[in-house]
């Protein structure tokens, strides 16, 4: 693992998302840089149970005490779990950005996640 705010096991997003691929199932969650700005989250609006995404497209917002955040789909695919947990208690996203994910998508073409930013890109980004 590079920094230990950004594991080396997923690709990021430059909308500051991040998702990591098993096979054909990405899950997605944010990056410890959008939970920093975004604050307390409040809300987190899940996409529809097998909604088809489309990858640079909203698929959600996350609600904090500052402001209301679009999720941006890092990649193409169709929604098969959303994390209850998350949408009970959203606040865990600022305690663990990178371990409360918050869906799970089937993906049609692992390459797009080729062209997702590796951790070091993504922080080299950030400056």
């Amino acid at each position: 693992m590079g920094d230990a705010a950004y594991p080396d096991d997923r690709r990021y997003h430059a909308e500051h998302g991040w998702a990591m691929l098993d096979g054909d199932i990405a899950t997605f969650g944010i990056t410890d840089n959008a939970q920093q700005a975004l604050g307390e989250i409040v809300y987190f609006a899940p996409p529809d149970h097998e909604q088809a995404l489309a990858a640079g497209r909203s698929y959600g917002e996350l609600e904090s005490v500052k402001a209301v955040s679009d999720l941006v789909a890092p990649l193409d695919g169709s929604v098969i779990e959303v994390n209850e947990d998350v949408v009970s208690s959203p606040e865990q996203v600022n305690e663990h950005p990178h371990s409360a994910w918050l869906i799970r998508v089937r993906v049609p073409d692992s390459a797009q996640y080729d062209q997702l930013l590796d951790a070091a890109a993504y922080q080299a980004s950030l400056r």
